[in-house]
């Protein structure tokens, strides 16, 4: 079967606006009707029900998921002279937010198993920073592929040397530690509405979450300008605007993610089932996490082989992420790395492979990928 022949494709963006066609095409032709398309009602509304979903305080919307993180930055106050630690196994987007605000990205290991930030290297670097590092004064743990990071041991070891975190939520919304949805563990987080992401816009979009109303306020501020009052600058702000095309489908699509997450959740124990007695082993979860499966990636030796062979079955499959970001042309000589060298997000990277999930994928193609599984 040729490539042209997938049909089982790793994402699938447009299945998720034609299973809501309906309420979709409702919520835009209100938006058209309205006359208003930036920053309105819908962006207010969405806001809004996205904390109470959360179970934050406050809500704001932006332009996309980078901003979100550089919006959260600015507020703490970090920017130039200054680091913050992050892990090199993530979308560039993470280091890229860094870099926007005029700070240091200080890049640390994974834990091998889980993909997320190393909590034992934390601590290391903020109680032994590298020689020549500037002062660091964020950390962002990324929850990564839909499963959470060693959230609670960053914070206790961050609250310890007096440095804020920053949850990088953009691959987890609806992801739990002992219940409780990640975004809410910290003082503020950032979240991403890719087309792909468990709750994805039909363009770009992001949004930054807090436990401070104030907090959200500068935020509101910030991402517009800095205006306080229209055309009145208090701060040096960004243009960077959730519209209100994009708030109005995100409201049709809240509505639907928990369930969208449940689906994963099937699909994903329908995986793990056809695995058990292969040679690949179902991706590792915390004992106290709720996984929501962004991603369901795999640890593949040979992983170019059994991208062959999924595709000789119809099955597209993706790499989450081929290339670490201090090994990536922009970035490698440049960026400060932990005494671990990055050696387990290397490897990772070398091995990890992404199999097709997501809500909209039909019972009989969770068949054809499950058949191909108990195959290897």
């Amino acid at each position: 079967m040729s490539a042209s022949a997938i049909s089982v494709p790793q994402a699938n963006p447009g299945a998720g606006y034609r299973a809501l066609r309906g309420e979709i095409d409702v919520a835009v032709a209100r938006v058209l009707e309205s006359g208003w398309y930036i920053l309105g009602q819908e962006v207010r509304a969405f806001e809004a029900e996205f904390a109470a979903w959360l179970g934050a305080t406050a809500a704001v919307g932006c332009g996309n998921g980078t901003d979100a993180l550089a919006l959260a930055l600015r507020a703490l106050g970090v920017g130039p002279g200054m680091s913050v630690v992050t892990v090199s196994h993530t979308a560039v987007a993470t280091v890229a937010a860094i870099e926007m605000v005029g700070a240091t990205p200080l890049l640390i290991d994974i834990e091998p198993d889980y993909y997320t930030m190393d909590p034992g290297e934390l601590a290391e670097v903020l109680a032994h920073p590298p020689a020549g590092v500037p002062p660091i004064r964020a950390v962002i743990p990324v929850h990564l592929y839909g499963q959470p990071a060693a959230i609670e041991p960053i914070v206790a070891v961050c609250r310890r040397h007096g440095v804020p975190v920053i949850e990088d939520c953009a691959q987890a919304h609806g992801a739990t530690i002992a219940g409780r949805k990640v975004g809410t563990f910290t003082e503020v987080a950032a979240f991403s509405f890719y087309p792909t992401k468990n709750l994805g816009a039909l363009g770009d979009g992001g949004m930054v979450a807090m436990r401070d109303a104030g907090t959200g306020t500068a935020i509101a501020a910030l991402r517009q300008y800095g205006w306080r009052s229209h055309y009145i600058s208090d701060a040096i702000g960004v243009n960077s605007r959730l519209d209100e095309m994009q708030a109005a489908i995100l409201r049709v699509k809240l509505q639907h993610l928990d369930a969208q997450n449940a689906r994963r959740q099937t699909i994903a124990a329908a995986y793990d089932a056809a695995l058990r007695g292969a040679s690949l082993a179902p991706p590792a979860r915390r004992g106290d996490a709720g996984h929501v499966f962004h991603l369901y990636v795999l640890r593949v030796p040979e992983r170019a082989a059994l991208q062959a062979r999924l595709r000789e079955a119809g099955i597209g499959t993706g790499i989450h992420y081929p290339v670490p970001v201090h090994l990536q042309p922009a970035y490698r000589g440049r960026l400060p790395v932990g005494p671990a060298g990055c050696r387990a997000t290397e490897i990772a990277a070398e091995q990890v492979l992404s199999l097709p999930i997501y809500p909209e994928l039909t019972d009989a193609q969770v068949a054809q990928v499950c058949e191909a599984l108990r195959r290897l």
